[in-house]
């Protein structure tokens, strides 16, 4: 059963937008999935919620504020959306049950440096070696000065990079319907899905 993580220690960054559509492409594929939140804003589990009965179903693994249950039998994927600031104890905690861990990176300067250390960490941590870990870069218009900046981050890292997602509303029009790219006709996200697959295929390994 693969367990799927997002982090990143800083917060705003996309992580719940990455975790959501992760879960829907899971589904997407006929998979029994189940997405965690143990952020405080709780925004995937709220995402849930707003999730229509018609949609391919996505259900709720339950976290607690001190430790991580695990899934009950019959779940097949795994998707978890962490808060910012993870490491320590908790740190270790997820990744000693991760199989992939995706950190999403905004292409600014302030983004790029808390992440550097964060990777770090993941890169040393003693389950780090069973864990595929690779970077996906959120909101970059490839147009911009910030975007290059990025680039140049991710060459230095030595962490695989599964792409960049653009900035669109479309994002931000199916979140508050509690759908995702994979939930909606191709014709309507079809730049978005072509920018998703090098990442699926990875989710896919």
């Amino acid at each position: 059963m693969p367990v799927v993580v997002v982090a990143n220690p800083k917060g705003g960054v996309g992580k719940s937008t990455l975790s959501t559509n992760i879960a829907g492409y899971y589904a997407s594929r006929g998979h029994a999935v189940m997405l965690g939140d143990v952020d405080r804003q709780q925004s995937s589990r709220l995402w849930l919620g707003l999730r229509p009965p018609a949609a391919r179903p996505i259900t709720t693994w339950e976290t607690g504020a001190d430790h991580i249950a695990k899934p009950p039998k019959g779940t097949t994927h795994v998707v978890l959306d962490t808060p910012a600031g993870l490491h320590g104890k908790r740190l270790n905690e997820v990744m000693k049950m991760a199989d992939h861990v995706v950190v999403p990176l905004q292409p600014s300067v302030f983004d790029i440096f808390a992440t550097r250390a964060f990777l770090d960490e993941l890169v040393q941590n003693k389950h780090s070696a069973k864990t595929q870990i690779a970077l996906v870069g959120m909101r970059v218009d490839a147009r911009t000065i910030s975007a290059d900046h990025l680039h140049e981050f991710v060459a230095m890292v030595g962490v695989p990079v599964l792409g960049y997602l653009r900035d669109t509303q479309n994002y931000v029009h199916l979140a508050a319907r509690g759908l995702t790219v994979f939930d909606v006709s191709p014709s309507r996200v079809e730049k978005d899905l072509e920018q998703w697959q090098t990442l699926c295929r990875w989710l896919d390994t």
